[in-house]
This record gives structure tokens, sequence and C-alpha cells, in this order.
């Protein structure tokens, strides 16, 4: 499976006018002046570009540590360090520091040619060896990475001319995937032996379009622009990410000229500063969703069944997210390889009525069960929950909400300790079904509540699939099954509101990734 036989990119606009009846998504924006605000007229009178951003940077290994495996600072490790292969904005792959990629024709090894005439930000020579000890680094479980389980799935690196071979220990269908997802990076091979891990993370460099020119933890980091980078050098030279983690904080960076570009602002706020800043609402790679754990009331079918029929999902995104979000019945999204329209759990309240009381329960004896949420984490996270409850009482289902940091979900959810339903936000930026089904419902990862051996008879196998076609096939009809028996209830697939100055131009990225090498003037 090289690059030649990727699928052609889905027209990520021509998507997005469908997603809304009342076409709030559409990318198309207008640009206006500003005076009032103080923000320049045109973007080329901006010298250093500004990014409010939305969290903070803990760590600069992009590799190891809980920072590699959260999405949202890939923006920043994406400006410093390249991925083995690049990922576009419509999540699909293309040619990076890997030019060519693919299996033997009995996938016993895998092959890579490496790209030739790249730098480190030392001005050293990018290499094969970099990529072949990038990867056999992480494939050891001392190095700490968090998803050395894929990693390890290859063995015995190494270098042949300008390509890598490594021997499968085990097959990964998704192996390339995850070569631009978490924690696929390329590091420098001489430069990490030298300096050792304090020293990396004291002085990062990497072959990426930006190079760090100075970190205040908790604060910011300034880049300044790689002119040397392979893919070209980026348009604005000095680029300062201040971590803002409030968002009326970031509200008012951007609406005051402190800062040019935002995201993840209140959809109301986005709004009201959509008509005098640019502004762009894109569908992400992130969906809300609820997890149904396998306890107490939830091994009833019906009431899992009737607490799905009872949602009106639209409803909930017109009324609370301003119609910015995309409506969804499974764990795949409109631009997920798996993704089957045809799977449907339609709004019908009368058929939950009917359920509950198939199981004795109704308005006047309803069931009872706790459900977990976080508050302020995803934008209106609480108040989704509330409306669902609301709509659930009903029908005849009463729900304690119980509200946690995000922290403490991880915490309950890797010990199967989740209440019967619990709220969270599920990212899948390679748009694989093994990342959004397979690790929501199943393991490797401690992801999954919901542990019948039906559903683990039925994943398992597409772990290792070798046949494409009957993999994807297979992870449809895993999502079938999960929707027709109400395992977990997918609510929405959030949409990423982005604004920034005028004459700046922001190209969303389906990841939710904010890059910006990919923002350009006007």
């Amino acid at each position: 499976m090289t690059v030649k036989n990727k699928k052609n990119a889905i027209n990520q606009q021509e998507a997005q006018m469908k997603l809304s009846r009342r076409s709030l998504l559409q990318l198309s924006a207008a640009t206006v002046a500003v005076g009032a605000f103080g923000l320049p007229a045109r973007a080329q009178a901006i010298d250093e570009l500004v990014i409010a951003y939305n969290v903070n940077l803990p760590a600069w290994d992009p590799t190891v540590g809980p920072s590699a495996v959260n999405p949202t600072i890939q923006g920043i490790y994406q400006s410093v360090f390249d991925q083995y292969i690049l990922q576009g904005p419509d999540l699909k792959p293309a040619p990076g520091l890997l030019t060519e990629w693919g299996w033997n024709d009995d996938k016993t090894q895998v092959w890579m040619t490496v790209r030739d005439g790249v730098t480190w930000h030392d001005g050293s020579p990018f290499t094969a060896e970099d990529v072949a000890w990038s990867l056999a680094r992480v494939a050891k479980p001392e190095t700490g990475s968090p998803i050395q389980f894929v990693w390890g799935t290859l063995a015995n690196h190494r270098v042949e001319g300008n390509k890598v071979i490594a021997d499968v220990a085990q097959f990964d269908p998704t192996i390339f995937k995850w070569m631009y997802f978490l924690t696929g990076y390329v590091l420098p091979k001489a430069y990490y032996e030298k300096v050792g891990a304090e020293g990396f993370e004291a002085a990062p460099i990497g072959t990426g379009p930006y190079m760090v020119e100075k970190f205040e933890r908790n604060a910011f980091v300034r880049l300044k622009a790689n002119e040397a980078y392979w893919g070209g050098a980026p348009e604005f030279k000095t680029v300062t990410i201040k971590f803002v983690t409030d968002a009326a904080a970031r509200v008012a960076e951007v609406e005051s000229g402190n800062a040019h570009v935002t995201l993840e602002v209140p959809y109301e706020e986005y709004d009201r500063l959509k008509a005098s800043l640019t502004g762009v609402a894109a569908p992400i790679s992130d969906i809300g969703m609820i997890f149904l754990n396998d306890i107490e009331v939830m091994t009833d079918p019906n009431v899992r069944k009737a607490a799905a029929h009872a949602i009106d999902k639209q409803a909930i995104i017109d009324r609370l997210l301003g119609g910015y979000g995309v409506k969804i019945d499974t764990l795949q999204t409109p631009q997920y390889d798996a993704y089957d329209p045809s799977i449907t759990v339609e709004y019908n309240p009368e058929k939950a009525i009917e359920l509950l009381a198939a199981s004795g329960f109704g308005p006047d004896n309803p069931v009872k069960f706790k459900l977990q949420t976080t508050k302020g984490f995803k934008p209106k996270d609480y108040e989704m929950i509330q409306a669902i409850v609301g709509l659930w009482r009903k029908v005849g289902i009463e729900a304690e909400i119980e509200i946690y940091e995000i922290a403490k979900h991880y915490e309950l959810r890797a010990a199967d300790q989740l209440a019967p339903a619990a709220f969270y936000n599920w990212g899948n930026s390679v748009g694989d079904p093994t990342t959004s089904t397979g690790f929501a419902m199943f393991g490797p990862s401690p992801h999954s509540v919901w542990d019948g051996e039906d559903l683990i008879g039925m994943i398992g196998p597409l772990w290792g699939e070798k046949d494409e076609a009957k993999r994807i096939d297979g992870w449809k009809a895993v999502d079938k099954y999960i929707a027709e028996n109400a395992l977990v209830i997918p609510l929405l697939q959030y949409v990423q509101p982005i604004l920034s100055a005028p004459g700046v131009v922001v190209t969303p990225h389906a990841s939710g990734a904010l890059l910006p090498h990919l923002m350009k003037r006007a």
C-alpha cells in the first residue's frame, strides 16, 4: 500500500455544505477591516503573527509522555518537527520525510524511501539513519511511548541506501497511518544522543517549517521560520504562540488585537466576531459521545436502545451549539474510511417508551442510573447533558448527573470504573476505524468500558486483517452491530471555530491542529 494507491481526497468544502440545514458551516467567510480593534487592515503589516492557543505545552518530545498523545498539542509539534508522512487538511496522507512506503508481497516486511536534501535545524543532514533510529527507539518499552504497542509491531530496523527496512513482528494494517498521527515524529539521532533527553527538552530541533527561538513555560513559544524547509519557507517569518487556556481570555486577545488568530471560542462569540474579523468553522475529527458501561441497568438492551432513541441530536446541535455540529450515529464521521451513512439511529421517543415498557419501566416507574460528564471542557458539554437528561425524563429515564474533571474521566476509564453512562469527546485524526470504533470499544488501549464477548469476537480478527476491503467492510459491520444494540451513543462531530485578523487566511485542518505554516496573507 503506497501513496499512489491511496484514495482521492474528499472535497472538504463540498462535504461541509451538507452538514447543517442552517448553512452555518460553510468555509467561506467574509473579511472586513476592523479599525476599532486596532488590528492591521492587511496581513502584510504583521511582522510577528501571534496566536492565542487553547492549551499549554508541557514537554517538547513529541514521541513520549502524556503530551505526545494530546491531539490539541499536535499543532505546535508539527510546526517544529516533521512526521514520517505528511497529512493533508482532509486527513489524507502525502509524501513527507518519507516519499514512498509499503509492504513486501507477503507483508512480512515494510519499506520506506527517505527524502533527500533535508536538513535539521542545526544544519546537519537528515538521513535514513534518523528514521530507523526513531522507529526503533519508540518500539522499546523502556522509552515510554504511550503507543509502544503500535511501534512494537515492527522490529529489526535497518538502512539500505536511502531506504529503511523493518520486519513485521505483528501485522498492523494501520502502521503507516500512525506515521502521521500521535507520536509519529522523526527525531535527530546524533543530536539526541549527544544532548540526551534533558538537553533536547532545553533546545529541541526538528526538520519542520519553524524553529524554536524562545520558550517560556506556561506562557508562550516564539518560532522562527525555517528558510531551508524542504516544503518551502512559511509565509510568516516569526510566530508567537501564547498559551491561553481560558476561552473568554482568547476572545479578548483576538478582539483587542493582542493576537491575530485564535480557536475554540464559544460559538456565540464566534458569531458575534466573524462579521468584523475573519471566521472559519470547519468539522474536525472529534466527536461527542456517551460511553455505556456494561454494568447495572445498561445490561438491559431495552434500556440502552431507549436511551439512544430518546435523544434529539439535531435539536441539541441547533439550539445549544448554534448549528455548529454534525449529527452522527456511529463512531465514524463523513471523513473517515469506514463511514457508512446507511447506519442510523432515529430520534423516536415513542419507540423509547415502548422499549422501556417491555422491561417494566416508564415515566411512573423510571429506570435510574448515574451519568458522568465534564463541565466546560468542550463547548456546552454540561448543557448538552442537561438537555439529554430532560429528554430522557420524558420517556421514563431518570439520570443523576455527576460532574468530574477530564483527568478523573481518564482515571476511571482506565480502571473500568466509569458510571453506567459517561459523556466524553473522542478524536480520530487518521480516519481509520481502528482508532475510532476500535480504541473506543476494544483494547489494546484502556478506553473501552463495554466488555461483551460478542463485540470482542467481531473486532479481534479485524486488528490483523490483511485484506483492506474485507477489513473496512468488517468494521462497518461492527458499527452496525453497535448501533443496533446501542453499545455506545455517538452524538455529534464537533466543529472548530477559528477567528483571525483581516488579511490572515487560515486553512482549517480536519485533525483539529492549528498549523501556522498553513496560514497565508490574503
